[in-house]
């Protein structure tokens, strides 16, 4: 399947959070913590847009709407709601 954002939107590959601690431990599913880190996957074609596709980001905390594709946790946002750019 093949999403594309519209207008002023990104789509992001969530980035998973961590499964052991860096003592060995397994950390359940249910007390993971969720990430606000993710991978430009796909942008609209809003002109306001400054981030581009394969950009690490990191958005906000309750922006957007998550779904999955295949076993991928997605999230479409509006491209304002990216707070930053890692590199």
């Amino acid at each position: 399947m093949t999403v594309k954002p519209i207008g002023d939107r990104v789509l992001i590959e969530i980035k998973m959070s961590e499964e052991k601690t860096s003592g060995g431990l397994v950390i359940p599913q249910t007390a993971q913590e969720k990430t606000q880190e993710g991978k430009i996957v796909a942008i609209g074609t809003g002109e306001n847009i400054k981030v581009k596709v394969g950009d690490q980001v990191i958005y906000d905390k309750y922006a957007g709407t998550q779904f999955k594709i295949g076993d991928k946790d997605c999230l479409i946002i509006k491209a304002e709601e990216i707070l930053a750019v890692l590199s």
